[in-house]
């Protein structure tokens, strides 16, 4: 029993003399090495002083499996651990290019397999801001890409109607609590309704819906309104004759934006469609004496108006 124990004895004293050679050995070679090597190091120390014989048999078994396995080298002849930043070119499909034209240009083509082809190009992008020119080609002779034109549009346009409902619905039931969810819906809407591409009772409809989201967030979500935003809603309400709503936005974007272009095409759109022509050219003078530039197509509306 006593031999039993000295041997026991024994194994630890051996074991703490192997452990302590290597602390010894891994503290002289991490002077120079990263601090992540020296927690590591005491990783296994504390395994072969708690696990004596088996916790170094452990690591060693680990050390020789690792050098048997994974001896080879990593091939990186291949890659590039470069910093410098690599300019690629890519060289436009000249052939592609040359046959791209205007779908309303292709309307007129009488090869109708060009034509088909080009609808189809066309329908595999996002074809919101293009259901205008899509409607164009349902008086095509070709009765297939009418067909096509159809089955798009529809598609499109039930997806529309859909997601307006619903977004109308939320937003009504909870306005003060949806006025962020009110900001998107509401310039969802406007491309697509610019485009006219519903009946006119249906267009009233939907504009209706959007000046009716548009006061959501005048009530509760002023200072997110935007100059475009209030444009859009005037222009889609004087388009379908509401004066009276058309005022009422314009006089709101004076209010908020008196310094805007936006708000001075929309005032002299609705006071020459009303017949207003004194307010309209106290407007036209207001701009004039203005420091806001004039672009080519506001110049350009004046003169249709003059």
């Amino acid at each position: 029993m006593k031999s039993e124990l000295l041997w026991f004895f024994l194994l630890l004293l051996a074991n703490f003399i192997i452990v302590l050679i290597y602390m010894l050995w891994n503290l002289i070679r991490s002077r120079t090495k990263h601090k992540q090597r020296s927690k590591s190091m005491w990783f296994r120390i504390g395994v072969m002083l708690l696990f004596p014989v088996v916790g170094i048999l452990f690591f060693l078994f680990g050390y020789l499996l690792y050098k048997i396995l994974f001896r080879t080298p990593v091939d990186l002849e291949d890659v590039i651990f470069s910093k410098d930043r690599v300019k690629t070119y890519t060289f436009a499909d000249e052939e592609q290019e040359r046959n791209i034209v205007p779908l309303e240009d292709a309307i007129a083509v009488s090869d109708t397999d060009s034509l088909r082809s080009l609808m189809m190009n066309v329908v595999r992008g996002d074809i919101k801001d293009s259901l205008a020119t899509i409607s164009m080609a349902l008086n095509s002779e070709d009765s297939e890409t009418s067909h096509y034109a159809a089955s798009v549009l529809q598609e499109a346009l039930d997806k529309f109607r859909t997601n307006v409902q619903k977004g109308h619905q939320i937003i009504m039931e909870a306005p003060g609590e949806q006025a962020e969810y009110a900001a998107m819906l509401f310039d969802y809407m406007n491309p697509v309704l610019l485009q006219k591409v519903f009946t006119d009772v249906e267009q009233d409809s939907l504009v209706h819906m959007m000046d009716e989201i548009g006061e959501v967030l005048y009530k509760h979500h002023r200072r997110a309104l935007t100059s475009k935003q209030l444009e859009a809603v005037s222009l889609r309400l004087l388009e379908i004759d509401d004066y009276e709503n058309c005022q009422k936005w314009c006089e709101r974007a004076e209010y908020l934006f008196p310094d805007s272009l936006a708000t001075y095409t929309c005032l002299l759109k609705l006071f020459f469609n009303t017949g207003k022509l004194n307010q309209f050219f106290r407007v036209l003078n207001d701009l004039r004496e203005s420091d806001i530039i004039v672009d080519n197509e506001t110049l350009e509306l004046i003169r249709v108006f003059l």
